[in-house]
């Protein structure tokens, strides 16, 4: 199937991002891929909130929500996943870190019917600005411990770039509210079965100075999120079931028959 025919959901939390927001839409924009752009203002204070009323009354194709405290970036996802009407939901970070251009790559996996989510790798050997040293020692010991218990081999599980058909991710219980969502999202996607594949990514970071927001208090707090939802909080065996079958439907309208219509035949 031709990416024309899949319909990217592109979900966009904003916090305090003023001087990128219009940014990135315009970069969505451009790629050639169909998108419906979902954002949510997680109660910004430095003028995005207000930027993003003004685009809201002059753009209707664009989906923006508000709320009306600081909720975290987990809570800001569920918010616009709700409006998500996508055959293919990402998350897209509203800083500029991560490049719309890779949405090819990304979806090429779904596209192909092989994989029912995608991470993009910041260590699969693309390009990327040199940084900070314990923020990548800290991803990397919490991809291992999260590997140990979903028993995958992720390279990137805190990546920003993760996408997902958007029938399964609907179906996952998700309750982080900060960046929690995303060694939560990991246990999910293991828990239910599904076919994950990575691919590499640019990655172009940005310091405090320009606005990074995450800090050492989040990644001791992952540890916890990854314990909590892979041994405390796991999702009912009911539920995984119930969205296993689906990952031998082809997002390919266009192509041979799936697993399940060639044991039929």
């Amino acid at each position: 199937m031709s990416n024309d025919l899949l319909t990217v959901s592109v979900l966009i939390p904003c916090y305090n991002e003023i001087d990128t927001v219009r940014n990135v839409i315009a970069r969505v924009r451009a790629v050639p891929v169909p998108t419906e752009i979902i954002l949510v203002d997680d109660c910004s204070l430095d003028g995005t909130r207000e930027l993003l009323q003004k685009l809201a009354e002059e753009d209707p194709e664009l989906k923006i929500y508000f709320h009306e405290i600081n909720r975290g970036k987990g809570a800001a996802i569920r918010t616009a996943l709700a409006a998500a009407t996508g055959d293919v939901t990402l998350v897209q970070d509203a800083d500029m870190e991560y490049d719309p251009m890779e949405y090819p790559g990304l979806l090429e996996p779904i596209r192909q019917g092989v994989a029912d989510v995608v991470y993009g790798s910041r260590f699969l050997g693309g390009p990327h600005r040199v940084l900070f040293f314990w923020h990548q020692l800290g991803n990397q010991l919490l991809t291992l411990l999260s590997n140990v218990v979903t028993n995958l081999n992720l390279t990137d599980m805190e990546t920003g770039y993760k996408v997902f058909r958007t029938d399964l991710l609907k179906r996952m219980r998700l309750t982080a509210d900060r960046f929690g969502f995303e060694p939560e999202v990991t246990a999910r996607v293991a828990q239910m079965r599904c076919r994950i594949f990575e691919v590499p990514i640019s990655y172009w970071g940005r310091d405090y100075d320009a606005g990074k927001k995450i800090t050492w208090k989040d990644g001791v707090a992952a540890f916890w999120f990854i314990f909590k939802f892979n041994i405390l909080d796991r999702m009912p065996k009911s539920e995984t079931a119930a969205a296993y079958p689906a990952h031998w439907h082809r997002l390919d309208r266009g192509a041979p028959a799936t697993r399940g219509e060639e044991t039929r035949s």
